[in-house]
């Protein structure tokens, strides 16, 4: 076998090493007006924490700025004003992926339910998912989270149903992997410390194990990202262009090789740094003023051809 330059690392995506800070912003730009399969939506405003009560105002807001760039949309609750997303959306001809939220408390956990469900009967919802990685948390058992899945199943049968959790909680749990009727995995290279350079490959194990654990359902990635700021995990380093560099390669992967995938997250939002590190605050391709995080500031110039 020969050597051949433009093959070097040809797995892990577009070679980008050559590209200038504004040149990556230019094809970012690019690859984000063609537009994209999904966008988890995060709704909370600067200075709202989870669980404050969701105005239709910020939403509709929201909404109005992601629309051109994406075809679907994911919510992660029922509860709080989260309701009101998925109908709003539809307004705006965005499919959704609905999510309830499940965790220790039975009665929140019931009304999640009853929403998602009344929802879904609506005609708010095109994918239900029951509960967002609840065996990785472990606010449920097995069985518990069984009885909710099975439930929304028979209440909505003309509805996809499935269950996000982390790609390889599905080979871990098949009687959940079998109760599901598509899968839904979140896939972050970041958070298993990988370097960006090897991501999108690592990204495509990720996706390959859940689709062998899937036994011929469909799956859907329901969450990857990466952060443009933080003190970063082993290889991964968050930074504005490795940020940008992963965006495009995970779009032209999903365009590529037809993989639905939605990507994390629309907007920053500071409450998370709490939760995830400082990293928390900064996986959204808006900032948490709503503006575009990686244009340049300086105009896109168009240069004149040298006669």
């Amino acid at each position: 076998m020969s050597f051949n330059k433009d093959y070097i690392l040809s797995l892990t995506g577009k070679n980008h090493e050559d590209k200038t800070t504004l040149g990556l912003e230019n094809t970012f730009r690019r690859v984000l007006k063609e537009g994209m399969h999904g966008l988890c939506f995060s709704p909370y405003e600067e200075g709202q924490n989870i669980g404050d009560k969701l105005n239709e105002v910020q939403i509709r807001r929201r909404l109005k700025l992601i629309k051109p760039y994406t075809k679907w949309i994911r919510t992660f609750s029922c509860t709080d004003g989260n309701e009101l997303i998925p109908k709003i959306a539809k307004e705006f001809g965005l499919k959704t992926l609905v999510g309830a939220w499940l965790g220790t408390v039975d009665a929140i956990n019931n009304k999640e339910i009853e929403t998602l469900i009344k929802l879904a009967n609506n005609g708010f919802v095109d994918i239900a998912a029951v509960g967002n990685e609840v065996m990785y948390r472990g606010d449920l058992s097995e069985s518990e989270l069984l009885v909710f899945i099975k439930s929304v199943k028979h209440a909505i049968p003309d509805i996809p149903v499935g269950y996000v959790d982390a790609y390889y909680q599905f080979a871990k749990h098949p009687k959940i992997t079998e109760a599901c009727d598509i899968i839904l995995a979140n896939c972050y290279p970041y958070w298993e410390g990988c370097s960006q350079e090897y991501a999108l490959i690592y990204m495509k194990d990720m996706f390959n194990r859940a689709l062998k654990a899937a036994n011929g359902k469909k799956v859907v990635i329901t969450e990857t990202g990466w952060p443009s700021e933080g003190l970063g995990l082993y290889g991964a380093k968050p930074s504005h262009e490795n940020a940008i560099k992963y965006f495009i390669n995970t779009q032209e992967w999903s365009k590529e090789d037809n993989i639905d995938i939605f990507y994390f997250s629309s907007f920053d939002e500071s409450w998370k740094v709490g939760t995830e590190g400082d990293v928390g605050a900064y996986w959204g391709v808006w900032d948490k003023n709503e503006k575009p995080k990686y244009y340049s500031k300086l105009p896109f110039i168009k240069l004149k051809r040298k006669h």
